[in-house]
């Protein structure tokens, strides 16, 4: 039922080793491990766009976070009404949760396609998916190593004598390199795990046991299947993670996680830098530092005349605030029938 996609994976690696066949010898180890580097070169270049789409949907998500919390103090334990609201709220901000596994599932088929192939993958066996018997014998006993890539840590019959068959070929030889290629496997697997959770940002609940069972449990696993794994799936595997490790370091660099030291030196950037210095008063020049108090009373205040004389200002009503010697009111005094100017007033200290 798949053997259209096989023929697909088989078909890619064919093109690759036609490429590297030119400086290297057709039939070497070498040439077949870079074959299965470069496929999975191809497929990351293919679903790059789609891991783009996905670091920006985590970044959406994250900005959703203090919205989401408030519809959880909301509606409490009515998980049906938090449901149908964070689904508003998602189509509202145009916010796909799908879309973080997007450039997980199509290497799925990949990858499992790449196991079926070399599995399949012998001394003596006919052409299998659109290679010709002689190049998929020669496939079968390139060596990387010494260890055929069709080869595993633990293999059973009749592949097992098949491969053993081959001059030069020991089982010490294919468990070493099975034995390296796992234990990077698994550290790289780590790694890139550990990436994703910085990539991420913090996360709590349900999320952050999701990320600790990922950050331990994938290499775990890996390390027991790594065992019936052929050698050239073992390389696919740590040629995945190295360019996932430097995919996300790049997308670290260019799209840091909201709130990060990263993401706040980022957007510093954009704002010009004040000089303290150009705040500062020019030599000579004596700094103004306005001093709080209570501000000038009109009172107070004198108003030049046409000869260039200060006179008293006046009050409200036109008096001169210094007194009116014609009816006989005293300086400070007011109008007959009002009272003292600060009266009803606390005074300032």
């Amino acid at each position: 039922m798949l053997d259209w996609l096989y023929t697909a994976i088989s078909t890619v690696m064919k093109w690759w080793h036609a490429v590297w066949s030119t400086v290297l010898d057709p039939a070497g180890g070498l040439a077949w491990a870079l074959s299965i580097m470069f496929l999975v070169v191809t497929i990351r270049l293919i679903l790059f766009p789609l891991f783009v789409k996905q670091v920006k949907s985590q970044r959406a998500m994250q900005e959703l976070q203090p919205e989401i919390a408030k519809l959880k103090k909301q509606y409490g334990s009515d998980r049906q009404g938090m449901s149908q609201a964070m689904m508003a709220l998602q189509k509202e901000r145009g916010v796909n949760p799908l879309a973080g596994c997007l450039p997980i599932l199509p290497q799925i088929p990949v990858f499992i396609s790449l196991f079926h192939v070399l599995r399949r993958l012998a001394p003596g066996v006919p052409g299998l998916y659109g290679w010709s018997d002689e190049l998929t014998d020669q496939a079968a006993k390139a060596q990387l190593f010494g260890a055929p890539i069709s080869a595993s840590f633990n293999m059973a019959e009749p592949k097992q004598s098949a491969i053993l068959g081959i001059p030069g070929v020991t089982y010490l030889d294919i468990r070493i390199v099975a034995m390296v290629l796992i234990a990077i496997m698994c550290v790289t697997t780590f790694a890139t795990q550990k990436q994703i959770m910085k990539r991420s940002g913090p996360v709590e609940g349900q999320a952050a046991t999701v990320q600790r069972l990922m950050l331990y449990g994938m290499p775990l696993s890996l390390l027991v299947s790594g065992f019936i794994f052929p050698i050239g799936v073992l390389i696919y595997w740590v040629t995945n993670n190295a360019w996932t490790f430097g995919q996300q370091f790049f997308i670290l660099r260019k799209m840091p996680p909201p709130g990060s030291p990263a993401a706040l030196a980022k957007a510093a950037e954009g704002k010009p830098v004040v000089d303290p210095r150009t705040l500062a008063p020019k030599p000579g020049a004596k700094p103004v530092r306005p001093k709080p108090g209570r501000p000038a009373d009109a009172s107070s205040t004198a108003e030049p005349t046409a000869d260039g004389a200060s006179a008293p200002a006046s009050d409200a009503n036109g008096a001169p605030a210094g007194g009116n010697p014609a009816n006989g009111t005293a300086p400070g005094a007011s109008p007959a029938g009002q009272g003292p100017p600060n009266r009803g007033k606390r005074k300032r200290r």
